[in-house]
Parts: structure tokens; sequence; C-alpha cells
């Protein structure tokens, strides 16, 4: 087949494209505000469904955000890097050290939506801490806001048998958060499991999470481990794919 160099991409995003070129170079920052359906239209000849759909793209892809009333800007929310191994290591929360101190640096960090009940164990949940069925599991629901963004929903469960009377089952859980408690209580994580999948939300979770429409969630399930292989916490998180980067920094 000979190659004619024509550009067979949908007109939308072709725009959408020299947008984000434009933005990666440097020609509107965090903030600014991109052309609007109108400029579009007439720089590129386009109907105004094709400007807004070029729009959309960008929106999706969680490079820009519309302001009601005042059209499209640049994100300035500068995406979080998870840094996946050395936030949970014992050195962090050992020493008082919130794991997200890791992630966040200096940026505002809010725990909001917090609740914590005595619930029976679900049954996904029992097969992964090794419990029966109705076992009683402490439940630990919040979301995390990262400078007045919603960017983590997170559900822990852990066996009641192993946190009943501790600080686990109070909203603040102290210096080191649960893991330092639990290594108080005698079982304290030597190991984490963490399986990783995407998926694009529900609802509720686009809504909790103020996602603009077409943007996947990440899903995280962490287990941790104590002495002798026993599972003390599953943590399922549902992440903002637009708001993370996930870093994995080993030795070779």
């Amino acid at each position: 087949m000979v190659n004619t160099g024509e550009d067979r991409r949908p007109k939308y995003q072709r725009i959408a494209d020299s947008l984000r070129e434009a933005i990666q170079a440097g020609e509107y920052g965090p903030g600014d505000r991109l052309p609007g359906e109108n400029d579009l239209m007439a720089a590129h000849g386009v109907a105004r469904m094709t400007a807004r759909q070029a729009l959309g793209v960008l929106r999706d892809e969680g490079i820009a955000e519309a302001r009601k009333g005042a059209g499209v800007f640049v994100r300035s929310f500068r995406p979080l890097r998870r840094q996946g191994i050395q936030r949970l290591a014992q050195e962090q929360w050992g020493s008082g050290r919130s794991i997200w101190s890791t992630d966040t640096g200096d940026r505002a960090l809010e725990v909001d939506q917090v609740s914590i009940s005595e619930e029976p164990v679900p049954e996904h949940i029992a097969a992964v801490l090794e419990m029966g069925e109705g076992e009683a599991v402490c439940v630990r629901r919040r979301r995390f806001v990262l400078d007045g963004k919603p960017v983590l929903l997170a559900t822990s469960y852990l066996p009641m048998s192993v946190v009943a009377g501790s600080a686990i089952i109070q909203e603040d859980t102290g210096p080191g958060g649960v893991y330092a408690r639990l290594a108080e209580l005698g079982h304290g994580p030597v190991r984490f499991r963490e399986e990783v999948r995407s998926r694009m939300p529900s609802k509720d979770e686009a809504a909790r999470l103020s996602m603009a429409s077409g943007t996947p969630v990440i899903l995280i399930c962490r287990t941790a481990f104590a002495a002798e292989g026993r599972p003390v916490e599953v943590n399922e998180m549902t992440l903002d794919a637009a708001s993370y980067v996930l870093e994995y920094d080993f030795d070779a």
C-alpha cells in the first residue's frame, strides 16, 4: 500500500493533539485559558461540535478542566508521584512519619469522609485475611484530598481480633498510622503485596473524586503481612488516574 502521507486522524483529534503539543511546549502554562470553541472554529475552519470534541479530549485526559462560564483551562494540579516502595518502608512509619509524606512533601493533604465501623468480614476479604465467615473486621473508610483536589478513596479491613481496643479503631491512629499501631500490638507488617488494575469509575466514585468524564481510576489492593506470613490488613484504594504517577524504584 502506498503511503500518501495524508493525515487520517479525525479533525477534532488533530486539534486536540496540536493543543496538547502547545501545552507540552510551554505555550500554555498551568492555569492558562485555552482557545475557546469560537477561537478553534475560526482558526481551523471547523464546526462547533468538532471544536467541542477537541477540548473534550483534553478534559478527558486530565490535561484541561472546564470552569463554568469562564472557558477551558490547563490544569494547575500537579500529578502526585506515588513512590510505591519507599512509602511502605518500616523506617518511614516506624519512626512515626506518615507514609503519605513520602509522596506529598510540603503539599497540603487532608483526610475527610472518615468512618470507622465494626462489620462482618466481606467474603472476598475473608479469603485474603484467612478469616471465617461472619468474623468481625474493623473497616476504615476515608477520602484523601491533595491541594483541595480529591485524589484517593481508601477502605482498610483489619481483624477485630487483632485491633480491638487499640487506636486503630479511632479516627486518629496517631504517629506512624495503622502500621505503627500494629507493630505496638505485636503484628507489625514485614511484607506487603500490591495488586494494580484499572477500569472506568462508578458514578459514586467519579462524584466523590470530582473526576472529569472519561477519566479512568486505578485500583490498588494492598495486603500487609506480619511475621510468619499472617495477613493483618487489606486496603482497597481507588485513585483518580489523572492525578497520579505510580513510581517503583528498587535495586536490581
